[in-house]
């Protein structure tokens, strides 16, 4: 993976990681779809297994493709464009949107991070940390991570920029900079896609065990022990089992993903707009109480909805979508930066797009990154 495959067509884009982006953007989708459906036994347990592992799984990628990151000028303006920027702009649209047609009354607030753009607050302050997790040996920065998902998660914390989040998932990103390209390999082995198997149907089957048992606000990773209300030896076991769990979980999915180009490779350049644009989709049917149908609420319903879902996450991930959109997701704003001679007086023909879990999903601090950089 660290040298160029033949299946990249001198795109310099490594297929395995668009494809992986794209179906894992597919998931979430869906599991947005299915908010209004959990009173549903079989959606409650299919959005409690999607969300142990689809957020895991962008933030480790995207901690991956972070591993180049030093604070350079064309880095820092990447940054500032591909992740602040969209941040700034989505956060205002979400926030004045639910005003208008839910009657909510938020202030705009760009401290604190509403509905989907909390990935892009917690992506920018991750990024930035990342030299320093890099200068650790690779143990000393797990723990340390560890450590501060422990604290996020014991001690309720300010709204500000969703901060117990922040925490609580930065181990995914930590790893993600520790990994090699060598490690990505390891997933090709029969043998882990045999055990993967295995490992999908037990989180199924455990995620449809647990309707009743446990609350799925424990995969959201954005709540302290004390509003869980359980005490903090329970706490740390939960904190650190399901981290544990969304790791194998996420693994497990990487081992069956296409590493070939297919039909949808191309699709995984813009699972940023996905996730930035479908939550206007899926909050303007809950707000509009388009579910509230008895239909919908069958298991005929809930299928459609699924397919609904998948549809939507692949429309919007669509070139013509991406191009439309670019301009907010992929801004250039040269202007605004004073950039060294070598990189301001390069052609303007358009860039390579580079892997990113901004295409969460954002996303990286860049619009993608090549299968030779991190």
């Amino acid at each position: 993976m660290g040298q160029r495959s033949p299946d990249t067509q001198g795109t310099g884009r490594d297929p395995f990681f668009d494809n992986a982006k794209l179906l894992a953007m597919v998931l979430v989708v869906a599991g947005h779809a299915w908010q209004p459906l959990k009173d549903s036994h079989a959606v409650w347990s299919g959005y409690l297994f999607l969300y142990m592992f689809h957020m895991p799984l962008f933030i480790v990628i995207s901690g991956y493709f972070s591993r180049s990151f030093a604070f350079k000028p064309e880095q820092g303006k990447r940054l500032i464009t591909g992740v602040a920027v969209p941040y700034l702009v989505f956060e205002a649209a979400y926030t004045l949107y639910g005003n208008a047609v839910d009657g909510r009354h938020n202030d705009l607030s760009l401290l604190s991070p509403w509905y989907l753009t909390w990935f892009l607050a917690a992506l920018f302050v991750w990024r930035l940390t990342a030299p320093v997790w890099r200068a650790m040996r690779w143990y000393v920065a797990v723990g340390l991570a560890l450590a501060a998902a422990l604290i996020g998660a014991a001690t309720p914390l300010s709204g500000v920029l969703n901060l117990a989040r922040v925490l609580q998932f930065l181990p995914f990103f930590v790893i993600g900079l520790v990994l090699r390209p060598e490690h990505w390999q390891l997933l090709r082995a029969r043998w882990v896609r045999i055990a993967a198997v295995p490992v999908l149907a037990g989180g199924a089957a455990m995620a449809y065990w647990a309707k009743g048992r446990m609350t799925a606000q424990w995969a959201m990773h954005n709540h302290s022990w004390e509003d869980l209300h359980v005490s903090w030896p329970v706490g740390m076991a939960m904190t650190l089992a399901t981290t544990a769990c969304s790791l194998v979980l996420a693994v497990a999915f990487l081992a069956w993903v296409p590493r070939r180009r297919t039909w949808f490779t191309p699709l995984g350049a813009g699972t940023l707009c996905a996730y930035l644009l479908h939550g206007f989709f899926v909050r303007t049917a809950a707000w509009k109480g388009w579910f509230d149908a008895p239909f919908w609420h069958t298991p005929a319903g809930e299928l459609t909805v699924t397919a609904f879902g998948v549809a939507l996450a692949l429309a919007l991930t669509s070139p013509p979508v991406r191009r439309f959109f670019r301009p907010v997701m992929e801004p250039r704003l040269n202007w605004a930066f004073r950039l060294p001679r070598a990189t301001t007086d390069r052609p303007r023909s358009r860039p390579v797009p580079e892997h990113s879990p901004d295409e969460p999903a954002a996303a990286a601090a860049t619009a993608g990154s090549r299968t030779t950089s991190g």
